[in-house]
């Protein structure tokens, strides 16, 4: 799934410990254990009895949003027992019968434990070992938001009103829809049948089979019988659909959205035709299904993008559709990336699945990976390889602190494995790919991946059954790195301090660990593969562990970590950072990069002065690459985020900004140039976002003017145009972009100008964007992010707007984001009272394993004191320095 998250389940919320199982063989053993298999993991359930093959019949009543099901499942039964169980969530089971061979060999009662989300079949004498059928009749419920089955209302282009059905099982939500073995380690084939409106659509992870007119309107739809998968890789959706198709190689690759949509979905459709072959390819092993279909679907989810079920990948619009009114450079890389993303989980996730939650990053790090190698082979213009230094960011930004994880860590509950969806497993679990990668050699390492691929296609692993093949591979020893790196949390700090001396430059190496807040403990230990290069392209390169040294020929400035392949910071000594900085306008774009974002971070954690992140910014060159001067953009607007309550602040940063980031703006324009570069357009839209956020006014007004012929604006910048005006909007403003979102008949725009309604820097105005959030008016799964985007801007008041309406707030918010998303609305608060106002909520409203994403916000929140109070006033005398 695209970055970062997913679904979990409603009934464990709280975080409830599900039991396991006796016969786990070690309860609790997780693959960060040596020796772990695919046998021995966790399981939520006794191994004495296993599915082979689901047939699941079921009859959807959309209107009463309730739904039938018929299961027939063969089990193959290893032990002797008198009990099965599986998992059921919010079923009704109406009865029950197990036969072999076609014959009756038994009658159960049937006890449902709801805390447990179990199915217990109690038998009166043991069942012998052997295959059997166990047919379950059952009813559930359709849900509002993006868990099990659950309908999204949206208006058609004729204004009539319409609702469509999909579903969504990841991580432990299939159970709502069908009882099942619903673990990732319990592989079975699915027949699936659906009786349907004779009218609609049905779509599922196989092409029909057949269709059998019932009379009364209504169809019986038969899907093809998928290959072994994992219970979450089903799919069925069912609406107003329109399909159109092109043909990769041996399979059917389809788009399907809802009527009147069709054309927008033809870049995702062209890029999934162009991306099947070349992953075939890559992998080695052919997708073995024979159609591929992406889905597109109306609303929008705080948590998740989309889905990679199996042959029919569920998508948000606005991660799939490339609307015209809209259209940009950024919204078309996303979609292309989402795109990759979800089809390389059809390896990566569908044909080799992880055993159990522990090795979710088996999925998450790895798509996210290669929709980075997908955008370098078929978009270069993006510059992914710069793309990839920003989703490093994202990652450390959350390891830095001492509520962070591991990439492998135990999972204990639903709720845990759904809070696993996070930048460690993504982002963090791409960045140290990226990083063995390049250590393994890009060739080796496919060749590993390729016989990973080979050996447990259509079964379960853990990380270490990757790491045996990618060392074989590559001879050399990836899996100790890997061990360091993926079993302990955190970054390495690389010190670095040069010499030079007869034509050569020695770098002294020493190895610590950044933190934001863990200064006080002892550091950890990685073995890091370091690379150093001069301006002139020598390099170097070590494994660092401790202690070391690098001699790099020349005595210009060299550049540690260079291309940015590795996952450390650093810290280089104060006359090297000053040659980094003087010569900046010769470093490679990528290694601009590093030594911003490095020097940013040590800023902020106290490792370096404020200054030398300023300095870097005010010294790139005016024809630096737009990712490059986009990042310096955000650097000052992140300090904008420190003076919100400080006006001398303010204006000294505008005035800074203007100097620096405006003659990029005017040279650029506001429109877009038949030859710029592809980012250019990305850069355009930040500077004016920046610009326009600090109330630069020729910025400001530039955006106000154009605001007043919407339709005229173009669709590259209207997003930002359109922020800058509600971020200064007045009463009268917001009142016409309510409008504009009221009147939008795109369902993505509309979307967008609800949100953009949170934005505004006015606290009266925001409290009628949260009084709106309430109301049926911008529909249930916009409502949230309305209340997201007044957090953005005003935490304070949008926390304790949560907390005022938390029935109402969060019955729109997705269940697996439950426990997420009142920590986030928090995060950006630099309120001395509002850690303990976190505590509170987190003791009243969760459970003690739950909480993890509050500590996150507590821990952010007071990093942010501790830098407005001891960093600030250095970036507060470098400002006056340089006389702004």
């Amino acid at each position: 799934m695209k970055k970062p998250y997913r679904r979990a389940a409603l009934a464990l919320l709280a975080g409830v410990a599900l039991p396991f199982s006796v016969s786990a063989q070690e309860v609790g053993t997780a693959s960060t254990t040596k020796g772990a298999t695919a046998e021995t993991v966790t399981t939520q359930l006794p191994r004495s009895v296993r599915p082979s093959h689901y047939d699941i019949t079921v009859t959807p009543d959309a209107k009463a949003m309730t739904f039938a099901g018929k299961a027939a499942i063969t089990v193959d039964v290893v032990e002797a027992t008198q009990t099965v169980t599986l998992q059921a969530a919010e079923l009704t089971i109406a009865k029950a019968a197990l036969t072999k061979s076609g014959k009756k060999a038994g009658t159960p009662t049937v006890s449902l434990d709801e805390a447990a989300q179990t199915a217990t079949f109690t038998f009166a004498k043991p069942i012998a070992p052997g295959s059997y059928v166990l047919a379950i009749d059952y009813a559930g419920k359709i849900n509002t938001q993006a868990y099990g089955l659950f309908a999204l209302d949206y208006k058609a282009a004729d204004g009539s009103a319409k609702r469509a059905l999909f579903t969504q099982f990841e991580n432990s939500d299939a159970r709502r829809f069908m009882p099942s073995w619903d673990e990732p380690f319990y592989k079975a084939t699915f027949g699936l049948k659906t009786i349907v409106p004779t009218e609609e659509v049905a779509v599922g992870n196989l092409p029909v089979e057949s269709r059998k007119d019932l009379g009364g309107g209504k169809t019986l739809v038969t899907f093809g019988t998928s290959p072994k998968m994992s219970t979450y890789l089903l799919f069925f959706g069912l609406g107003d659909f329109e399909r159109k198709t092109k043909i990769a190689g041996d399979t059917e690759v389809g788009v399907l959205t809802k009527k009147g949509d069709l054309a927008q979905a033809d870049y995702a459709l062209g890029a999934s035709a162009d991306l099947l072959p070349w992953m075939n390819e890559y992998f080695g092993e052919k997708y073995p299904l024979p159609k591929l279909d992406h889905i597109a679907a109306p609303g929008r989810s705080q948590f998740f993008s989309a889905m990679e079920n199996w042959g029919g990948i569920f998508y948000f619009e606005n991660a799939m559709l490339l609307d015209p009114k809209i259209a940009s450079n950024a919204l078309r890389q996303r979609i292309f990336t989402v795109v990759a993303h979800e089809m390389a989980h059809q390896w990566f996730g569908d044909l080799v699945t992880m055993s159990w939650w522990d090795d979710l990053w088996l999925n998450e790090g790895f798509a996210s990976w290669m929709e980075s190698r997908a955008a370098a082979k078929f978009h270069p213009e993006w510059h992914p390889e710069l793309t990839a230094t920003g989703e490093r960011e994202r990652a450390m930004d959350q390891d830095a602190y001492v509520t962070t994880h591991p990439i492998i860590h135990h999972i204990a509950t639903v709720e845990e494995a759904s809070q696993a969806f996070d930048n460690i497993t993504y982002a963090k679990g791409e960045a140290v790919i990226r990083m063995l990668e390049a250590y393994a050699g890009s060739d080796e390492w496919q060749k590993g991946v390729q016989a990973y691929m080979a050996r447990y296609k259509h079964s379960n692993t853990v990380t270490d059954d990757l790491w045996r093949e990618i060392d074989k591979a590559s001879g050399k020893p990836i899996s100790q790195i890997a061990h360091d790196f993926t079993l302990q949390p955190g970054i390495p700090l690389v010190k670095v301090t040069s010499s030079c001396a007869a034509g050569s430059t020695t770098l002294a190496l020493e190895q610590g660990e950044f933190t934001r807040d863990r200064a006080d403990k002892q550091p950890l230990a990685w073995r890091v593969p370091v690379s150093a290069a001069g301006t002139d392209d020598t390099r170097a390169e070590t494994l660092l562990q401790g202690k070391g040294s690098l001699k790099v020929a020349g005595c210009g400035p060299v550049v540690v970590n260079a291309g940015q392949s590795g996952y450390y910071r650093v810290l280089y000594d104060a006359k090297t950072f000053a040659g980094l900085v003087k010569g900046i306008a010769s470093v490679q774009p990528v290694d601009q990069l590093g030594i911003l974002n490095d020097a940013v971070a040590l800023g902020y954690a106290g490792n370096q002065p404020m200054a030398d992140m300023l300095d870097v910014v005010k010294n790139l060159p005016a024809n630096a690459s737009p990712q490059v001067m986009e990042r310096a953009a955000k650097v000052i607007g992140g300090l904008a985020d420190f003076a919100k309550d400080n006006a001398k602040r303010k204006a000294a940063l505008s005035r800074f900004a203007t100097k620096r980031l405006l003659p990029v703006l005017n040279t650029l324009g506001w429109e877009p140039k038949a030859d710029e570069q592809a980012t250019a357009g990305d850069l355009r839209a930040t500077l004016i976002d920046t610009l326009g956020a600090l109330g630069e006014p020729s910025v400001v007004a530039e955006a106000r003017r154009r605001f007043a012929d919407p339709a005229s604006i173009d669709p590259s910048v209207k997003v930002a145009v359109l922020t800058v005006v509600a971020k200064n909007a007045d009463a009268a403003t917001w009142d016409k972009l309510h409008t504009m979102a009221q009147e939008e008949t795109s369902a993505q725009v509309k979307t967008t100008l609800y949100s953009l309604l949170g934005r505004a820097n006015d606290k009266a105005l925001a409290d009628k964007a949260l009084a709106l959030s309430l109301t049926d008016e911008p529909g249930v799964t916009t409502s949230p992010v309305i209340v997201s985007a007044v957090g953005g801007e005003h935490p304070e008041q949008a926390f304790d707007f949560v907390l005022a309406n938390y029935d109402a707030v969060m019955s729109r918010v997705d269940s697996s984001g439950a426990t997420r998303y009142v920590g986030r609305l928090a995060t950006g608060s630099s309120d001395p009272a509002m850690p303990a106002k976190l505590d509170a909520y987190a003791k009243q409203r969760l459970a003690a394993g739950s909480r993890r994403p509050v500590d996150e916000a507590i821990a952010k929140i007071q990093n942010r004191i501790q830098v407005g109070q001891t960093r600030m006033p250095e970036v507060d005398a470098w400002l006056a320095k340089q006389g702004y």
